[in-house]
């Protein structure tokens, strides 16, 4: 089983590299103890997709942490890597996004897999329910996504975005992506919409379980996208709307497991300290050991 992770971001709102962050109790990075759970749970693949600056760096860090018998693919998110046949002006210089880094891992991913950013935590009990479905997963166009509940992934310090899902008979309909989600006298409201939402609403936080069926959808969704020379600039391609489509096409469906793992996050800096004290206490309770790799 192969896990992804998504670690090319620039970390705008938090004022650096998150996914580098020295968080753990011996200065583990927040993805290292994603690719702890997975492999605890019989994943034998990890696969990063980075920036070109990190990818050196983050193929050693992660080859003297991990056992030598688990696979280990570091990749670059290439803003020249798109369908062939169409030409995009040389200046861009912002990653075309989270479909294209998922895309970016096509040659290396040959069975289901799972996705998830790099700066979340997810907790172990959201990787065993990704390993029991991949394990008895039904066919190739049967996807799933691990949800989480809304008020469990806020933050204290600023406004978030997340994916808020329609659902019926633990099937996803739709996902609505709320851009300005705040906590405010009690109340959950989308300060773009001025909606109240449900703080039981399942959301997505990019957890995905797939299969290389995405891959060549995704091919044929970006050239469309890039066939509108308006997004040729700063526009990007998402994951949760490539599943969309899929799903609206009758692709796949995609299934909704809601989890009670814990989950958070690194939005802004002040989530450091939230994170950090977090962590701890995971490990204080026996969670992980300290350090978290034993030498390889």
């Amino acid at each position: 089983m192969t896990l992804l992770l998504m670690a090319a971001g620039s970390g705008s709102r938090y004022g650096k590299l998150k996914q580098f962050d020295a968080l753990g109790p011996a200065g583990e990075f927040l993805m290292e103890f994603s690719i702890f759970d997975a492999l605890k749970n019989g994943f034998n693949h990890i696969v990063v997709i980075t920036k070109q600056e990190n990818q050196e760096f983050l193929q050693k860090h992660l080859s003297e942490r991990i056992n030598s018998n688990v696979k280990l693919d570091v990749l670059v998110q290439k803003i020249e890597d798109i369908p062939s046949g169409i030409d995009v002006p040389n200046e861009r210089t912002k990653p075309w996004g989270t479909a294209h880094a998922v895309w970016t891992a096509r040659n290396v991913i040959k069975t289901p897999f799972v996705i998830i950013n790099a700066d979340d935590y997810y907790g172990e009990k959201a990787f065993e329910s990704a390993a029991d479905f991949i394990k008895t997963q039904e066919n190739l166009s049967t996807f799933a996504l691990v949800a989480y509940r809304l008020e469990d992934t806020l933050s204290a310090f600023g406004s978030v975005s997340r994916g808020v899902c329609t659902t019926e008979n633990n099937k996803l309909k739709s996902i609505k992506e709320r851009t300005k989600i705040v906590k405010k006298a009690g109340q959950i409201i989308d300060e773009e919409s001025g909606l109240e939402l449900d703080a039981d609403a399942s959301v997505s936080m990019n957890f995905w379980i797939c299969t290389p069926l995405i891959f060549d959808y995704t091919k044929e969704y970006f050239a469309q996208f890039l066939a509108d020379t308006n997004n040729h600039e700063n526009k990007e391609i998402y994951l949760p709307f490539v599943a969309q489509e899929m799903m609206e096409n009758g692709h796949v469906s995609v299934n909704v497991m809601t989890t009670k793992s814990q989950w958070f996050g690194v939005t802004y800096y002040d989530d450091k300290k939230v994170a950090v004290e977090t962590l701890m206490q995971l490990t204080a309770d026996g969670i992980y050991p300290s350090p978290l790799w034993q030498k390889v």
